[in-house]
């Protein structure tokens, strides 16, 4: 897997007006074909974090799905759910295994209001053929019924600026020594800033960081302030 993503990230360096290949630059673009996967998963500055370190994801945004509502927003939701939009390589990571990260990252059973409940949007009948088998598999290993609907994706309604990458955003040297600004369209594009997010709570863990540093264009201070994050917070898992 790390050596697929290596071949990702190298391609993308290549073809990118937007990164060197020195790699000296950071890799806010990776030019590799994508599929999408979306997820309820009770809030979504969790899963934006879990997703956004996990290799094969390429880039992650937060924001509303589900509902009717036009345009809805954080203090105007109507019936919208959290979610978390996924664009991912296909060769590097599967379906199934993002699947398996939903249900391993919440709990399905419970019984929260709409904002927050657990839902599968499929892209298409081989997700929902996938969300569908790994639900009664899931009903098996609970106690308590499971809540989680798998229903079509419909249209997916970016959340506000400062939902995007929120963990990032709480450090504002990192960001601007990286050039995502709290309005940057690069806070839900930028294939680093996804990673940054997960890597600075602990998704993902040391040595994965280790491995893809350099591939990402970390260097000196970042790499190091980074690499620190990551080493405090491996292990602590994923909070709202």
């Amino acid at each position: 897997m790390i050596s697929s993503i290596r071949e990702a990230v190298a391609s993308s360096v290549r073809s990118s007006s937007s990164v060197r290949a020195n790699m000296s630059t950071y890799v806010h673009n990776m030019d590799v074909p994508t599929k999408k996967a979306t997820f309820g998963m009770a809030c979504f500055w969790a899963p934006d974090a879990l997703y956004g370190a996990t290799i094969g994801v390429i880039r992650t945004r937060v924001g509303y799905c589900g509902g009717t509502k036009n345009n809805p927003t954080y203090r105007s939701l109507g019936d919208h759910t959290e979610a978390i939009d996924i664009d991912y390589d296909p060769n590097v990571i599967t379906y199934a295994q993002l699947l398996e990260l939903f249900w391993q990252n919440h709990d399905p059973t419970a019984r929260n209001k709409l904002q927050y409940t657990s839902i599968i949007f499929y892209h298409d009948e081989d997700q929902k053929e996938a969300a569908d088998k790994t639900l009664k598999e899931q009903q098996k290993r609970h106690k308590a019924p499971i809540v989680t609907k798998v229903i079509p994706f419909k249209e997916f309604f970016d959340a506000e600026d400062y939902h995007q990458k929120y963990r990032l955003q709480q450090h504002p040297w990192l960001c601007s020594e990286i050039g995502v600004g709290k309005t940057s369209p690069l806070l839900k594009t930028s294939h680093l800033a996804a990673r940054l997010n997960g890597y600075i709570i602990g998704q993902g863990g040391v040595a994965q960081f280790n491995r893809e540093a350099d591939l990402l264009g970390l260097q000196g201070q970042v790499k190091d302030y980074v690499s620190k994050l990551v080493a405090e917070n491996e292990g602590n898992g994923l909070i709202c």
